[in-house]
């Protein structure tokens, strides 16, 4: 098997590779791939802002390239960004362990297990779920529109919908989910690999869920909170799962983890977390914001900060990009222009995943708005990076009743 490892926004390197395997990576889009033009048998790769590990199957090779790109953050931090998004009042105590990992995988696979066990460890978790099917005798209820559609006015058997206690529920569900998908990505510790087929032992006798099946749904409750940390990585694995078939015969399986979206859902929630205290409330990826009076330019702003009467106070979007010599991009502020325009602001904030100056502001000529542009050093330890997004959101908030009472 062959292995190219990368880092996230690093400068390209040049690796030696046949064409077909380049053209396969240029096909999977997963980094960016160039013929090297002084390197004849060699492509220039270059990773995006997805981390993780993938294997490549190129139609007509053996073996398959194995694709390990390794985030600019450490690992730890990392999970840090990911679990306060998940649970920011539950994941701050250092539960996922990531051990001694360097790569995304590995260290992912180690902390679910872990969790797994925690959750898995003193039994399976029971509850009720609603079921309907034929029995020959009553139980529950009868559910009587089937009874006549099916039956045609036969007494026996009877169509039933009745709620059973089980270990065939949702959380057991997406865990035997999960499960199943780790064990059969690459890169996976033998040990670990070794201790998740005791645990998918454990959960045998769950139903599996289909490919394409929606992921079933689930309440954190007082019952469930064993399996709360388990159940948020085993979503985050389900979903940052990559296994297709692609045009060609080309088919690759890993995971990746978007490092744009595990920035942008950490700031949305820390900001609506360091908000709850002033009232009103935040939302995530607002919906119902359009540019037009006609409301057909839909706009979906990451996060919105509406006060105590409906009316929106504070808008900001999360940008996975340092600033440049030259300064941050032009295009985040006609876009965070358009926001202020649509919402009716005269400040909006972009907030980036650190930069060469920690805060930048632009007067709009003729309107008068005023754009923010302010960098968060994730390099920085997790407390330290949760006083900085508290900073950040009294600065806004601050900004935001200035505003309100001109």
């Amino acid at each position: 098997m062959s292995a190219v490892d990368l880092v996230e926004h690093a400068p390209p390197v040049s690796r030696l590779l046949s064409d077909a395997a380049g053209r396969a990576l240029v096909a999977a889009r997963i980094v960016e791939a160039t013929p090297d033009p002084y390197l004849p048998g060699h492509w220039v790769l270059k990773a995006g802002s997805k981390v993780g590990a993938v294997a490549v199957h190129v139609p007509g090779e053996e073996q398959p390239i194995t694709l390990r790109i390794s985030p600019k953050v450490p690992i730890a931090r990392l999970f840090f960004l990911l679990g306060y998004s998940f649970d920011p009042r539950g994941w701050r105590d250092g539960q996922v362990d990531v051990a001694e990992h360097r790569e995304v995988l590995p260290a992912l696979a180690h902390a679910y297990e872990r969790q797994v066990e925690r959750a898995i460890g003193r039994g399976l978790l029971q509850g009720y779920r609603a079921t309907e099917g034929s029995a020959l005798v009553v139980r529950g209820r009868i559910r009587e529109a089937e009874q006549i559609r099916r039956r045609y006015g036969a007494a026996l058997p009877v169509e039933i919908a009745y709620d059973e206690f089980t270990t065939d529920i949702a959380e057991n569900r997406l865990l035997r989910a999960a499960t199943d998908r780790m064990l059969r990505l690459p890169g996976v510790p033998r040990g670990v690999r070794a201790r998740l087929l005791h645990q998918r032992a454990r959960l045998a006798e769950i139903t599996p869920l289909v490919r394409g099946q929606q992921l079933p749904q689930w309440r954190p409750t007082r019952l469930n909170s064993r399996y709360q940390h388990a159940l948020h990585l085993a979503r985050a694995i389900l979903e940052g799962a990559s296994a297709e078939h692609l045009p060609g015969g080309l088919r690759i399986n890993g995971f990746l983890f978007d490092m744009n979206k595990v920035f942008e859902d950490f700031v949305c929630v820390a900001l609506r977390e360091a908000m709850s205290s002033y009232g009103g409330r935040g939302v995530l990826q607002a919906k119902g914001v359009h540019l037009d009076q006609d409301q057909r330019v839909r706009m979906r702003p990451d996060f919105v900060w509406y006060g105590e009467r409906g009316h929106p106070l504070v808008v900001a979007d999360a940008k996975y990009k340092a600033g440049k010599a030259g300064g941050y991009p032009d295009a985040d502020l006609y876009q965070m222009l358009a926001y202020c325009t649509a919402l009716g602001l005269t400040e909006g904030h972009l907030v980036y995943a650190k930069g060469n100056v920690p805060h930048a502001s632009h007067r709009v000529r003729e309107a008068g708005t005023v754009l923010h542009q302010r960098a968060l050093d994730l390099d920085r330890a997790p407390d330290a990076l949760l006083v900085d997004m508290s900073t950040l959101a009294q600065e806004m908030i601050r900004t935001a009743h200035s505003d309100h009472l001109r």
